[in-house]
């Protein structure tokens, strides 16, 4: 993935990731919680995300059907090292150290990245 997906994208993303494919209305009524969103802009927001190569539209009769061309796990592993690369030189520690710093780690949280370590370590 070469162009960032805004955090208005993101959502729409999000709504498609949960189930595919689905029509304009279908992506709206799901991204209406909490957001003051009109059909015009969640089509809007789709238009950009098929520009950005991350969603295909599949025609059925008269409306299109929206459907992610990007996994969640891959954009969500490509925006994790880029936030790693930008903001911590490539290093993961820094960052642990950082969120641990900063009292963001649960006992949960801990224990969950000790097992990863222990996984990795075997």
């Amino acid at each position: 993935m070469s162009e960032k997906i805004s955090e208005a994208e993101l959502v729409v993303m999000e709504a498609l990731w949960e189930a595919a494919p689905q029509t304009a209305n279908d992506v709206a009524d799901r991204v209406a919680a909490g957001r003051d969103w009109s059909l015009q802009t969640v089509k809007t927001l789709l238009s950009r995300l098929m520009a950005k190569d991350v969603i295909a539209a599949d025609q059925d009769g008269r409306r299109f059907l929206y459907r992610p061309l990007v996994a969640r796990e891959d954009y969500v592993a490509g925006e994790s090292g880029r936030l790693v690369n930008r903001l911590f030189g490539g290093r993961v520690s820094p960052l642990v150290a950082q969120l641990a710093s900063q009292d963001q780690l649960t006992a949960d949280d801990i224990a969950e990245l000790e097992e990863i370590l222990k996984g990795l370590k075997s």
